[in-house]
């Protein structure tokens, strides 16, 4: 987003939708007429984004009930949509990316069309394995053959490539592959507004894209959710096997005072393991890591967040850093888990997580 743009989004501004579908690599629709609708993120979730759009059935002389038309824009067949969100900057209109997302239903009711997507995940969530895969080559090369050709992978910095051993195998669950191979080698991976996989080290740290306060400009802050003990942990045991086939295990501590679960407090003064093992760790140091990502990516859904409900903030996206000034907080680092932004004038719904 450019200077202009980021400023003026701190207030009450002017904003459409430009919604294009596509099919195949060819263009079916350029301009859907989107009257209402909005996008779901949640990093917690094996397919993070959910999309819905409300659509008139007829405008402009056009029809956009699908029907019984595999080949219509708004089909369930293959057809993606690519949504950009416009800010009005004075007189011109800027476009971010909110990137590329895949049909899986739309229906005609009345005089409208509903139409729900989802991210790009969903092809590797849907696509259970034939036959049992046996991975080869490296973790990378490994990746590259749970996803390719349905998403391109895309590597960031930050991470290491090693072999991985022979003789393993997945039976049924692509995803459930793409995910151990991700916390054996302490990455995380997402889709990228143009589409592709971009896997890189796990984080969550980097300079904050944005300062919220609690009271200013409309934006409110508020701790959210329930609590309970069930399923609660305060370490993690990653467990391998090396290549003679000796039994490995690597274990991280949530050490850290501000988590509610943190080992040697008041939740529990002894260890409660959270404990799961993957072929793919076949050193300490690899079970070590293993373990610290793990309890990187739970603390995701098991800490508590503040929710925040403020004007709409389109660049913003899950991962993101920002800093929170309230509900006992002062310009503490947090990043987003969890959003809602509308594709209509309204609020916007944040959940943060202290780090």
């Amino acid at each position: 987003m450019s200077d202009r743009a980021l400023q003026i989004v701190q207030r009450s501004f002017t904003m459409r939708i430009r919604a294009e579908s596509w099919r195949d690599g060819e263009l079916l629709a350029a301009d859907i007429p989107v009257t209402d609708g909005g996008e779901d993120l949640d990093r917690s979730l094996a397919v993070p984004e959910r999309v819905s759009l409300t659509v008139p059935v007829r405008d402009r002389g056009v029809t956009w009930d699908p029907g019984p038309d595999s080949g219509h824009p708004l089909a369930a067949y293959g057809q993606q949509v690519r949504i950009l969100y416009g800010i009005d900057v004075g007189g011109s209109w800027e476009w971010i990316d909110r990137g590329w997302f895949l049909i899986t239903e739309s229906s005609a009711e009345g005089d409208t069309v509903s139409v729900t997507a989802q991210g790009l995940l969903t092809w590797i969530d849907e696509a259970k394995f034939v036959a049992p895969f046996q991975p080869s080559g490296s973790l990378a090369s490994t990746v590259r053959g749970l996803v390719e050709p349905a998403l391109t992978v895309e590597f960031g910095g930050g991470l290491t490539d090693r072999p991985v051993p022979v003789g393993m195998q997945w039976d049924d669950d692509r995803m459930a592959g793409l995910t151990e191979v991700l916390d054996a080698w302490g990455a995380d991976a997402h889709v990228t507004p143009a589409g592709t996989l971009l896997v890189e080290a796990l984080t969550d740290s980097g300079p904050p894209v944005l300062s919220l306060t609690d009271g200013r400009g409309g934006t409110v802050m508020r701790w959210q959710g329930s609590t309970t003990r069930d399923g609660a942990f305060s370490c993690v045991v990653a467990q391998g096997e090396d290549p003679w086939g000796n039994q490995l295990q690597g274990v991280a501590y949530d050490q850290d005072s501000r988590s509610p679960y943190f080992y040697g407090g008041p939740f529990n003064p002894l260890p409660v393991p959270y404990v799961f093992s993957s072929p793919l760790m076949t050193t300490v140091d690899q079970c070590r890591t293993g373990a610290q990502t793990t309890l990187q990516r739970l603390r995701r859904t098991a800490s508590r967040r503040l929710g925040v409900t403020m004007v709409p903030h389109p660049g913003l996206t899950t991962g993101d850093i920002v800093t929170a000034t309230g509900a006992g907080l002062s310009n503490t680092p947090c990043v987003i888990e969890s959003m809602s932004l509308p594709y209509s004038p309204s609020e916007m719904n944040l959940a943060i997580r202290v780090l």
